[in-house]
């Protein structure tokens, strides 16, 4: 047998008295993107099925006061999973590359919508704030698709500009020209929550790719800045913001929800009260099947329902840098790492509010939380986030794939 043969020839493990051929790497590889799409999977499926569960039981007081069925919410909620379980999965089999033709489109649609909600003929106000549109029996809430618009316009305009970062014209103009008109028209619904996740999600998404860590903390100050001077220049904002720093100083106005939501999860113990069991959905808790909708579940399932629903969010984001990582280019690396860190700083910020380590903000829980645009959306984007994982990976020792200094 020739030099060239032998070498051709496949390498052999001897395990036992048998021999067979060592796995391909490429072959390994590909079996872990599957494990890690389909743990993605899986675990928004459960939190989706935990959201169906907890609204149905959340609202069920709230939904049988304000229409005279318990059912109401949840045949909303319901309607809303299966629309934006087909979604996923449509968006699922096409190719993630075809994101990159739409992000104009889409960020303009966006910004039309942002701007309607704002007019008296178009924007329906609920609690203060306009932030949606109604559609018949349904609204849409166009600030939920701002999210997704926003991440997928500055992963194209970063992939695009990788090998230029030093060169802020090229780039940071128009990402902070586009995040700051699609932030200052989400503040004037009001809506300082959502804004602020937005721009929070875009800093993520510039840290990963690249850029020097001067310029962020100089972008960091700045948008630190200007929040606090939003926060203290509206009288609910502080008062809010305040609140949370000694909710118990005014249990009973200022600090009640967070109290409230205190009771609810302190109430729940390790095994919870029981599932339907809540005392605090009877029109003690605001918000119960919406913003609060944690502390129910805390209530009801305790510390264990708890930590399932943690640990669902660990693998979720677990998954999604995963994906990141594993990405064949650099439009798929920064888009996965957009999602990611969009949905697990969502899900840190509405966890935080309801537990009282952060400031109530109005941010709903992925998945979980009541809302047709919030689970919709969020559906879509973890389709987004399987298309990237199953796309064939490029050998990260491939010259295309080594970052640029």
């Amino acid at each position: 047998m020739s030099s060239r043969v032998v070498a051709a020839a496949p390498r052999l493990r001897v395990v036992g008295r048998q021999e067979r051929a060592a796995p391909d790497p490429r072959v390994r590889a590909e079996r872990s993107a599957r494990r890690v799409v389909t743990a993605l999977a899986v675990a928004v499926a459960a939190l989706s099925a935990i959201g169906l569960v907890m609204v149905l039981s959340a609202s069920s007081v709230t939904a049988f006061a304000q229409y005279g069925s318990s059912f109401t919410f949840f045949k909303r909620q319901a309607i809303y999973a299966v629309i934006g379980g087909i979604a996923a999965f449509a968006v699922s089999r096409i190719r993630y590359q075809q994101w990159q033709r739409v992000w104009a489109p889409m960020l303009a649609s966006t910004a039309v919508l942002l701007v309607a909600v704002l007019l008296p003929s178009a924007g329906t106000v609920v609690g203060g704030s306009a932030r949606w549109i109604a559609v018949g029996s349904f609204s849409v809430q166009p600030s939920e698709l701002a999210k997704l618009a926003v991440i997928l316009a500055v992963s194209v305009i970063l992939s695009r500009h990788a090998g230029h970062l030093d060169d802020t014209r090229r780039w940071g103009i128009p990402v902070l020209v586009i995040t700051a008109s699609v932030v200052g028209l989400i503040v004037l619904q009001p809506d300082l929550g959502t804004a602020m996740l937005i721009a929070l999600s875009v800093f993520l998404l510039v840290f990963v790719a690249g850029v020097r860590l001067r310029l962020l903390a100089t972008w960091l100050v700045a948008s630190l800045g200007a929040g606090m001077l939003l926060i203290m220049n509206a009288g609910y904002r502080r008062t809010r913001f305040l609140s949370f720093l000694h909710p118990w100083n005014d249990p009973r106005n200022t600090g009640y929800q967070i109290v409230q939501s205190l009771i609810a999860l302190g109430s729940g113990r390790v095994f919870g009260v029981g599932l339907g069991a809540s005392r605090q959905k009877w029109l003690y808790m605001p918000n119960a099947h919406t913003d609060f909708i944690f502390s129910i579940l805390g209530e009801e399932l305790g510390l264990l329902g708890e930590l399932v629903v943690l640990a669902l969010f660990g693998v979720l984001v677990y998954a999604g840098v995963r994906i990141a990582i594993r990405a064949p280019d650099t439009f798929g690396r920064l888009f996965a790492a957009g999602i990611t860190a969009w949905l697990g700083t969502e899900a840190l910020v509405n966890l935080g509010g309801a537990t009282g380590v952060l400031p109530i903000t109005g941010v709903p829980l992925p998945f979980v939380s009541f809302g047709g645009s919030s689970l919709i959306v969020s559906l879509v984007a973890v389709g987004a986030l399987v298309s990237i994982g199953r796309a064939p990976a490029v050998d990260p020792r491939h010259p295309s794939m080594k970052r640029k200094r």
